[in-house]
């Protein structure tokens, strides 16, 4: 039987992991964190992911995170628990762990080597999926998997309902994805929300940022309401936080962490081993675009 997905249209926010200063996560800030997406509109969360430093969390560590994130949500929005792991064994294991935590989904980057072996570890992750199960396509230097594929699985794997495509280019493989399922097969964008207005009139129906809750849910909310010159007006504003923060994985993880810190929501600003070095003239361009981002959002609450 095919399963219904939540409404999981607007924006999935990839929540960051919050450390103290002895490397311990503070759950609290974690708390702090998902409440206030919630309050700004979010559709649902993603965790752990890569910008929640998923490769340095142990199982206990993100069991607890997890477990957070489900009891502060307490059903008012879906959580899709992130299930990536170096082997197939371990994917089946984060599956069966996340249905036992409340998740609504379990979201999987299943690495393509053939049409075959792809389509068989796909039926076998979607069996122990709770609820349904996402499929993050992501290359990032290549098309990832094919689309044809996509299709096939899509119309006989029922669980298989959702898929986060993170592929160079991004654009045209949400389009070509949306045509080939008959706009059934859910479609999020992930790494590509520095071209959100794009995927927006190509039809994505989801987004998968960090941070900044309320500007981008504003900027979904006003596309959705008709309103699409100022949703680009309010997305064109946020561009150089972008062209910043999404030079590289390990760079948008330390701005958004220092965001979240000077916001008053996480404890302090520390990422864990291994991450590139953020300098003196990285934290002076941040703190910049911080107040940036201090700006838009007051803007958004005056209106």
């Amino acid at each position: 039987m095919t399963k219904k997905l939540p409404d999981l249209h607007g924006i999935i926010t990839v929540l960051n992991t919050p450390f103290h200063n002895d490397d311990t996560i503070d759950l609290s800030a974690v708390a702090r964190n998902t409440e206030r997406a919630i309050r700004a509109g979010v559709a649902g969360f993603l965790v752990p992911a890569m910008a929640s430093e998923v490769s340095t969390l142990s199982e206990y560590e993100r069991r607890e995170v997890v477990r957070t994130v489900v009891q502060t949500s307490a059903g008012r929005v879906p959580v899709i628990g992130g299930c990536s792991a170096p082997t197939h064994a371990e994917r089946l294991s984060n599956l069966h762990l996340m249905g036992t935590l409340g998740c609504a989904a379990g979201l999987v980057a299943l690495p393509y080597e053939d049409d075959q072996h792809y389509a068989a570890q796909a039926a076998e992750l979607a069996e122990a999926a709770p609820g349904f199960l996402m499929i993050q396509d992501w290359d990032a230097t290549g098309y990832g998997v094919p689309v044809s594929l996509i299709a096939r699985l899509f119309k006989k794997i029922p669980k298989l309902r959702a898929i986060k495509v993170e592929v160079v280019p991004a654009g045209r493989k949400y389009s070509e994805i949306l045509e080939a399922t008959d706009g059934k097969l859910h479609v999020s964008g992930g790494w590509a929300v520095s071209q959100m207005i794009e995927g927006l009139d190509r039809g994505v129906h989801a987004f998968m940022p960090t941070g900044m809750h309320e500007i981008y849910t504003q900027i979904y909310t006003l596309y959705r309401n008709g309103h699409r010159d100022d949703a680009q007006e309010l997305f064109y504003d946020l561009l150089p936080v972008l062209a910043f923060a999404n030079q590289h994985l390990d760079i948008s993880i330390h701005f958004f962490k220092r965001l979240l810190h000077r916001e008053g929501v996480f404890p302090t600003t520390r990422v864990r081993a291994p991450v590139l070095p953020f300098d003196a003239i990285h934290e002076q361009t941040a703190d910049a675009l911080i107040e940036r981002v201090f700006r838009i959002t007051a803007g958004l609450q005056r209106q």
